[in-house]
C-alpha cells in the first residue's frame, strides 16, 4: 500500500487537536506558517473583521481541519499559548552556533536537581536538530510567554505568541518524532518562577514623587535581598531571578543604580551557596530583561 503523506499529516493534527491542542498548517516540509500575511490579507473568510494571525487562526475544530490538510501535506504546528502549553525547547550547542556549551537537556536536568526535583514525566518530541520538546501544561488563569535564554542557554520555551512544530511533521533532516506516553505534566512551580515576568506598575512614577519612591526602591531592595537569603535550598537561583527581575523596575525608572542592586543581589546569592558564576548569568539576564520592559519610555523587547 502506498503511503501517503498527506494523510498521515492529517492524522497527525487531528490527533493533536483531540488533545485539546490548537493546530495550524505550515508549509510541507518547512517550519514555517502556511497562512497568508497580512499585507496579502484580503479582508476576507476568517478575516472579514480584520486579519488574522497564525495564533487567532489555530483550531480544534476536526471539520476546518480536514478542509486545511485537504489542499496538501501540510506539517502540523501548534499555538502554544492557546493550548494551554508551555512546551521546553532543549536545543543541542550546534543548533545554537556554539560546540563548546552543554546541550539544552544537560542544562534542564540540572536546573532540575537544583530545585529538588526530577525531570518531569512529560509527553516529549525529538526534533530534527538532536533537541527535545518537553511539554507541559500552564496553569489555567495564567498566561505565559515565550523566552529564549531567560531560563539558560539552549533552554527555550514557547507559550503565548509561539508555537512548536508536532510530531509527525518533516522537515528534509526528518521527522519530529514523540517519544513517550501521552500524558502531559504540569509546568514545574520553579520554571514557571521564572517564566512569569514581574508585574508592571499602572504609570510610572511621577517626578512629584520621587522621593518617596526613592524610599519605596530601597524597602524593595531590603525585601528581595532578605527574600533570597531565606530561599530553601533548591529554589534559591529561582528567587534570585525573582529578586533581580522585581528590582529591575527600579533600575530602570532611575530610583536605583545597577550596580548596587548588582553588588547586594550577587553579595546574598553566593552567600546562599550559589556560585559567583551563577550569580552573574542569573542577574545580568533578569536585570536586562526587567529593565528593557519597565522603561518610561514604553519600549519593549
Amino acid at each position: 500500500m502506498t503511503h501517503d503523506p498527506r494523510l498521515a499529516l492529517l492524522r497527525a493534527a487531528l490527533d493533536a487537536a483531540e488533545r485539546g491542542w490548537h493546530v495550524f498548517p505550515l508549509r510541507p516540509g518547512s517550519k514555517r506558517p502556511a497562512l497568508h500575511g497580512e499585507k496579502s490579507c484580503t479582508r476576507t473568510g476568517e478575516c472579514s473583521g480584520g486579519h488574522r494571525k497564525w495564533e487567532q487562526r489555530a483550531t480544534t475544530d476536526p471539520d476546518r481541519i480536514r478542509a486545511a490538510w485537504s489542499r496538501a501535506p501540510f506539517n502540523v504546528g501548534i499555538a502554544t499559548g492557546p493550548s494551554g502549553l508551555v512546551v521546553v525547547d532543549l536545543d543541542t550547542p550546534e543548533h545554537k552556533g556554539s560546540s563548546d556549551a552543554p546541550d539544552g537537556a544537560a542544562t534542564f536536568g540540572a536546573l532540575c536537581e537544583r530545585a529538588a526535583q526530577a525531570v518531569p514525566d512529560t509527553y516529549r518530541v525529538r526534533t530534527t536538530s538532536g533537541g527535545t520538546h518537553l511539554y507541559f501544561t500552564a496553569p489555567a488563569g495564567v498566561r505565559i510567554g515565550s523566552t529564549a535564554g531567560t531560563v539558560a542557554e539552549s533552554v527555550d520555551t514557547r507559550g503565548w505568541g509561539g508555537y512548536v512544530v508536532a510530531a509527525g511533521s518533516i522537515l528534509p533532516a526528518g521527522q519530529y518524532e514523540a517519544l513517550s506516553a501521552p500524558k502531559t505534566a504540569p509546568v514545574p512551580s520553579w520554571l514557571q518562577s521564572i517564566l512569569q515576568p514581574a508585574p508592571k506598575p499602572a504609570q510610572a512614577p511621577s517626578v512629584a514623587v520621587a522621593g518617596q519612591s526613592r524610599r519605596y526602591a530601597d524597602v524593595a531592595l531590603a525585601n528581595e535581598t532578605r527574600n533570597v537569603a531565606t530561599a530553601q535550598h533548591g529554589s534559591r537561583e529561582a528567587a534570585l531571578f525573582r529578586a533581580a527581575r522585581a528590582l529591575g523596575r527600579f533600575v530602570a525608572w532611575g530610583d536605583l543604580p545597577r550596580h548596587l542592586v548588582e553588588q547586594a543581589l550577587q553579595e546574598v546569592g553566593e552567600a546562599t551557596g550559589l556560585s559567583a558564576s551563577e550569580c552573574r548569568s542569573t542577574l545580568r539576564s533578569a536585570l536586562n530583561w526587567s529593565i528593557t520592559h519597565n522603561s518610561r519610555s514604553g519600549a519593549t523587547a
